[in-house]
């Protein structure tokens, strides 16, 4: 396991101002706890200010944090982490293309398992098959994250249903009736609220390495979707009818995908498959499934041992579905 990098002063001060909550902080303990000067403490509470973060200061009572501004770099998402090694590391861009793009350059370099990269404006986000995935800036959670398993690529496809249920479990958490639609969407009242792209670098024997691109509406509103998701999208905040904070969103998730990868390597795909069916249901339902370019209509019957979508034809016939789209059949009501 990596060292954990170590902490700038400037994190460092945030948290010890977090931790005291409504109470003030003396710059004489910032300086014994950081072993510098009052005066280097003041000037980096000032550059603290100057990123958006509301600090006051009182001659005799000393710093206390009143607000944290709406970003996902590492002075915000660093003190909440509760993993020991996602995220551990996190690339913030103001801007990219792809996350998952500057994730594979990363990896490519060298990137370690863990390591995190984020915008706060994803211009050419995609999803599967090539589609493109809206992002508006500072309002949604654009994520990619380096994870470097011992697997045969045989088992690559395994990581985006761990990914799905660690997603759909933290935005339970976060207050919205969320549901997973196979193989790698997350639903609400049958709207796309979150998606994973899940890609590889591997030989024939084993994976070099796995990025996972997640992308989640936060705090996204109707207006800004594009004309042609308007009825299909939604976000968590349009659901729970209050804003989000993305900081703590972001890692949380990441404390649920390092414990489920922690399960997963440990126990296998067993209890990732069980927990994935408890938020599909779409199992036992009728679909219409449309890949390779044939369509499938039957009951969407079970998940099996490799993740792939076992489709009940009919007339004892049961096809498995490796990929492709699906969509719940609605009968009309008479």
């Amino acid at each position: 396991m990596d060292a954990e990098p170590e902490l700038s002063n400037e994190e460092m001060i945030l948290g010890f101002l977090a931790e005291s909550g409504e109470d003030y902080v003396s710059g004489a303990a910032l300086s014994d706890k950081l072993g510098l000067s009052r005066t280097a403490v003041w000037k980096h509470v000032e550059s603290l200010r100057k990123l958006g973060y509301r600090i006051d200061a009182q001659a005799s009572r000393g710093y206390r944090l009143l607000e944290v501004p709406d970003r996902l770099t590492t002075l915000e998402v660093g003190p909440l982490l509760t993993t020991r090694e996602l995220g551990r590391t996190l690339h913030h861009y103001d801007e990219l293309e792809s996350t998952n793009a500057k994730a594979f350059e990363l990896a490519h370099e060298g990137g370690f398992h863990g390591e995190v990269i984020v915008t706060e404006h994803q211009t050419a986000g995609k999803g599967r098959r090539g589609r493109s995935w809206a992002s508006p800036a500072g309002k949604s959670l654009a994520m990619s994250v380096i994870i470097r398993p011992e697997i045969a690529p045989a088992r690559a496809p395994e990581l985006t249903l761990v990914a799905a249920v660690a997603l759909v479990e933290t935005l339970i958490d976060s207050g919205v009736a969320a549901e997973i639609k196979w193989p790698n969407d997350i639903q609400i009242a049958g709207k796309k609220v979150a998606g994973i792209l899940t890609e590889l670098s591997a030989d024939v024997e084993r994976v070099h390495f796995v990025v996972l691109g997640i992308g989640v509406n936060l705090n996204s509103e109707a207006k800004d979707f594009p004309s042609e998701l308007a009825e299909l999208a939604t976000s968590v905040a349009q659901n729970r009818k209050s804003p989000v904070h993305r900081a703590l969103f972001t890692a949380a998730l990441l404390g649920k995908l390092e414990g489920w990868l922690e399960t997963w390597t440990e126990e296998g795909f067993a209890p990732v498959r069980e927990a994935w069916k408890k938020h599909a249901p779409m199992l036992g339902q009728e679909v219409l499934v449309r890949a390779d370019n044939k369509e499938l209509r039957g009951v969407a019957k079970d998940l099996d041992e490799a993740g792939a979508l076992l489709l009940d034809l009919g007339g004892g016939k049961t096809e498995r579905v490796l990929s492709g789209d699906v969509e719940q059949v609605r009968t009309r009501k008479s």
